[in-house]
């Protein structure tokens, strides 16, 4: 008889999170909290952090937002001086406690936290081959198949351990672990998701954008390159890469849609490259039209661009009520539907009877454009 998983694993799902790394503060807790709070926009179903004080290792996880999951009491009672941080978002049917990050496990008298942004197009058969030879699964979550294929391989050592396990899977991740003494930084070979390495006096940071730097005054440094193993001690950084190189396939949602535009990823400010494609859009499809307006926030930058270009006056004539999340990752697609109407309100006085160029960033499953559209009408 085959019994159901208690949790199905969907192996549809996709995971758009971030993640922050510190590594040699005596708060590290807090620092963190500050470095998730700058990377909200990248998930804002659950947040959690965990922290090493060199004997073992603390987590606090809830759902919501990072101000929402994390008071003052909770961050005084993560003691560290080396903390792993996860924001995230979902898809339907993993809007559960138990799939908030980072994941921490004790195996062979060490404790591990891990923290994954990204999806691994394998997990479904790693993990059914994993449960075929007596590993037991908590989440449907496809970081728990690292974890588990991590622990499986330890009797090699740590690197040796790291290097087996990302060498089964295929996907894109940007992982960030800790034991009790190390912070560990992993870019999957192609590059697909940011990660980048920072420093703060004494202090080393990783965070997923620049951003997060730039709260806490930490400076950057350098990207974490593709199919990179970063390991940060008390002896400092030192890398290795134990995979082929791999042709770089960096998603380009990142620099249209996902970062802020105050960040720079794959080596590239956000805001800049947005007003590129603007100004390309531009001189490609040159319209007759009174004003250029966007759809904000994510396609103001591409619409500076095109005004700029075309010549034509730059309004914004949408409104955004910014205490409606981001309509691509609310969790169902009436939910989106309503964040839509909530989220965007159009200055009827300004365009009525006007020609409009609307600019957006980009198109997904399009609930905000046909919404949109209908109500500019």
């Amino acid at each position: 008889m085959v019994l159901p998983d208690p949790v199905p694993y969907l192996p549809s799902r996709r995971e758009e999170c971030g993640v922050f790394g510190v590594f040699g503060h005596e708060d590290a807790a807090k620092l963190t909290y500050f470095g998730l709070y700058a990377l909200q926009h990248r998930g804002q179903e659950s947040a959690g952090i965990a922290v090493s004080d060199g004997g073992c290792i603390k987590e606090h996880k809830g759902m919501g937002l990072v101000s929402e999951v994390f008071g003052e009491e909770t961050l005084d009672a993560l003691k560290g001086h080396l903390a792993v941080g996860h924001v995230r978002y979902s898809t339907t049917g993993s809007s559960m406690l138990s799939n908030a990050q980072p994941f921490v496990v004790f195996h062979g008298h060490e404790y591990y936290a891990i923290a994954h942004n990204g999806n691994l197009v394998n997990a479904y058969e790693l993990r059914r081959k994993l449960e075929a030879e007596g590993a037991i699964f908590r989440t449907t979550m496809d970081t728990e198949v690292v974890m588990h294929l991590i622990a499986r391989n330890l009797k090699y050592g740590l690197d040796e351990a790291i290097a087996r396990a990302l060498d089964q899977v295929r996907g894109a991740y940007s992982l960030i672990m800790c034991t009790r003494d190390k912070l560990i930084a992993i870019r999957d070979p192609h590059g697909f998701r940011p990660l980048c390495l920072g420093k703060l006096g004494d202090t080393f940071v990783v965070a997923s954008e620049t951003c997060a730097f730039d709260l806490i005054e930490a400076h950057y440094i350098r990207d974490v390159q593709p199919g990179e193993v970063l390991i940060i001690d008390h002896n400092g950084p030192e890398s290795f890469f134990p995979f082929d190189t791999a042709e770089p396939k960096y998603c380009i949602f990142e620099l249209i849609y996902f970062a802020r535009p105050d960040s720079s990823v794959f080596e590239q400010n956000v805001y800049l490259v947005r007003k590129k494609l603007g100004n390309l859009m531009a001189k490609e499809y040159r319209i007759d039209a009174d004003m250029v307006l966007p759809f904000p926030d994510s396609g103001n930058y591409a619409a500076i661009g095109y005004a700029q270009a075309s010549g034509l006056p730059f309004e914004m004539g949408i409104i955004r009520n910014h205490y409606v999340g981001r309509t691509f990752i609310q969790p169902s697609q009436a939910m989106r539907t309503f964040a839509v109407r909530v989220k965007l309100n159009p200055v009827r006085e300004l365009i009525r009877g006007k020609r409009l160029v609307l600019v957006e960033d980009s198109i997904i499953r399009g609930t905000t454009t046909k919404t949109r559209i209908h109500t500019l009408r």
